[in-house]
C-alpha cells in the first residue's frame, strides 16, 4: 500500500517567536488571520520577499571563499481553500505598491530623458554633417556637443516580477544588479515547462545558477547577448499537492526543485479576525530594503557587500554542518538533495532574519557581522521546521531508488489507464527516471513484491532475440488513490 499511498508526516509547528523579534511575529500571526490562510504562508512570503530585496546589495560569508546572496526560494502546497494566494499576498501587496510609487517616479525622469535624447539625435546629426564637412574642407572637425549625448537611461525599478522569458529578465538584472523576485500563483507547471526546449534550449540553466549568484550569459537570437555578473532572483510561488506528486515524479533530479524550502501546513480555523495588523509595517521595511546599496569595486563594478561571520558563529556553523551530515546519511533522493543544501540556506537565512529586525526597526543598525544570535536563530528555524516539513512535502520521492521507480510506474500505469503492459512499453514513453531499462527493472521488482504487478508467460519469439516481458496489473492500483 504504500506505492498506492503516501504516509504524509504532519507538518512541524511554526516557530515564530523563536526565530523572529515579537514585531515581526505578532504582525504574521495578525495578518494571517485577517486573510484566512496559515501564517505559515505568510512568513515563506515575508523571507522570499526580504532575501530578494537584500539580494546582490549584502551576501553573508563564513570566511573567504564562501559567500551566499540572501535570495531565498519557496514554494507554499496546500489545496485552494487554504487561501495559498491571500497569504502570500499579505506580503507581495505591498510590494507592489511599493514598485508602483517608484515605477511612477521613474516614469516622470524616464519621459524627460526621451525628450532630451530626441534632442541629443538632432544635434548628434547636425553634428556629424558638420564633421563632414570639416573633413572635406580640409578644416579641424568640431568637437562633440555635451547635449548630443542625453545621460543614461533612468531604470524603472523592478521589485519583483511574475510571467517573463529569461531573456528579458537578463536585461532586467543587466540594468538592475541587485537582483528581483519571481512571484508566481503556479510554480509546479512553470518548473515543468523548463524542460521544454526552444531556440534558445532549456531555461533549467539559468534558474540553476540564479539561486546562486554566479555569472551567466544569455544568448539571443539576432540580438546582443547579455551577460549578468551575479545572477541572484528570489523565487515564491504555491502549488497543489496533486501538482506537486506529479512534479516529484517528473522533475529532473538535476538540484532545481532541492533549491525549494516548502511550506505545507494545515488549513487555518475559519473564523473571524480578532485584530487589526499594522499595513504599513511591511511597507516600511520594503521601503528600508530597498533603499540599500551597493557597493562600487576599484573599477567601478557594482558588488556586494559581505558579512563576515564572527567566531562564535563559526562555530555553531561547523556543528551545524556535522549535524546535516548525520541527516544525509538516513536520506536519498531528493530528500537527500535538499539536505545536502541546509548550510548554504543556513547561512543566507541568517543574514535575511538579521536584516528583518533592522527592516522593522528592532534592530539599531544592519547588521555588519553575523553573530551566534543570528545564526542560532537560523540553524533552530531549519531543523525544527523547514527539514520536517521538506519531510512531509517530498515524501513522495523518499525511499530506495525501488521505491522511488516503484511510485513513478505506479503513477505511469494510472495515467495510460494499464490493466496489462510490456516493459517495453514504460520505456518508449521515456518518462523522467523511467528512461532506461536500469531505471525501470528496479520499480517493476518493487512493484512486483509489493504484489502490485505479476509477470504473465509469454512464448518464445519466433524471431529470437530477448523475450518481451508482459505484466498485469492488480485492479486494486486503479482503484486505492494517494
Amino acid at each position: 500500500m504504500r506505492f498506492l499511498r503516501t504516509e504524509l508526516p504532519p507538518p512541524p509547528a511554526l516557530p515564530l517567536g523563536d526565530v523572529l523579534s515579537s514585531t515581526w511575529a505578532s504582525w504574521i500571526r495578525a495578518a494571517a488571520e485577517a486573510k484566512g490562510a496559515p501564517a505559515d504562508y505568510v512568513f515563506a512570503a515575508l523571507l522570499s520577499v526580504c532575501g530578494a530585496l537584500v539580494g546582490n546589495t549584502r551576501w553573508p560569508s563564513p570566511w573567504q571563499g564562501w559567500a551566499e546572496p540572501p535570495v531565498l526560494w519557496a514554494v507554499t502546497i496546500g489545496t485552494p481553500s487554504m487561501n495559498k494566494s491571500p497569504g502570500l499576498d499579505a506580503v507581495l501587496i505591498p510590494l507592489k505598491s511599493v514598485q508602483d510609487g517608484k515605477r511612477a517616479k521613474a516614469q516622470a525622469a524616464l519621459t524627460e530623458w526621451k525628450a532630451r535624447a530626441e534632442v541629443a539625435k538632432l544635434v548628434e546629426s547636425t553634428w556629424k554633417e558638420a564633421v563632414k564637412a570639416a573633413v572635406k574642407d580640409g578644416a579641424e572637425p568640431p568637437k562633440r556637443p555635451a547635449s548630443a549625448n542625453p545621460g543614461p537611461e533612468p531604470i524603472m525599478p523592478r521589485l519583483h516580477v511574475t510571467d517573463i522569458t529569461v531573456e528579458k529578465l537578463a536585461v532586467i538584472l543587466a540594468a538592475q544588479p541587485r537582483g528581483t523576485l519571481v512571484a508566481r500563483d503556479e510554480l509546479a507547471g512553470w518548473l515543468q515547462s523548463m524542460s521544454r526546449y526552444s531556440g534558445g534550449g532549456s531555461d533549467r540553466p539559468f534558474w540553476l545558477e540564479a539561486y546562486g549568484g554566479r555569472p551567466h550569459s544569455v544568448e539571443r537570437m539576432g540580438r546582443e547577448s547579455v551577460y549578468v555578473d551575479r545572477l541572484a532572483v528570489g523565487v515564491l510561488g504555491g502549488t497543489q499537492p496533486d501538482r506537486l506528486r506529479t512534479l516529484l515524479l517528473k522533475a529532473d533530479d538535476d538540484g532545481l526543485l532541492a533549491r525549494f524550502f516548502p511550506v505545507w501546513p494545515n488549513p487555518a480555523p475559519i473564523q473571524r479576525p480578532t485584530r487589526a495588523y499594522d499595513e504599513g509595517l511591511i511597507e516600511r521595511a520594503i521601503e528600508r530594503l530597498w533603499a540599500l546599496e551597493m557597493p562600487t569595486d576599484d573599477e567601478g563594478n557594482k558588488r556586494p557587500w559581505f558579512v563576515p561571520f564572527t567566531d562564535e558563529a563559526r562555530d555553531l556553523l561547523d556543528d551545524f554542518r556535522k549535524q546535516v551530515r548525520d541527516w544525509e546519511g538516513e536520506a536519498e533522493g531528493l530528500l537527500l538533495s535538499f539536505i545536502g543544501k541546509l548550510p548554504g540556506l543556513a547561512v543566507r537565512m541568517s543574514l535575511v532574519l538579521g536584516m528583518l529586525d533592522w527592516a522593522a526597526g528592532d534592530a539599531d543598525a544592519e547588521p555588519h557581522n553575523v553573530t551566534p544570535y543570528h545564526f542560532g536563530r537560523a540553524a533552530h528555524l531549519v531543523e525544527s521546521y523547514l527539514l520536517p516539513m521538506a519531510r512531509r512535502a517530498y515524501a513522495d520521492a523518499a525511499g530506495t531508488k525501488g521505491e522511488r521507480a516503484g511510485r513513478r510506474l505506479v503513477a505511469l500505469i494510472r495515467e495510460q489507464g494499464w490493466t496489462r503492459f510490456y516493459a517495453r512499453d514504460v520505456r518508449r514513453i521515456e518518462r523522467q527516471g523511467l528512461a532506461r531499462m536500469e531505471d525501470i527493472n528496479p520499480g517493476i521488482e518493487a512493484l512486483t513484491e509489493g504484489d502490485l504487478i505479476r509477470p504473465l508467460e509469454m512464448d518464445g519469439n519466433p524471431k529470437g532475440g530477448r523475450p518481451q516481458r508482459l505484466f498485469a496489473v492488480n485492479p486494486i492500483v486503479h482503484k486505492v488513490q494517494a
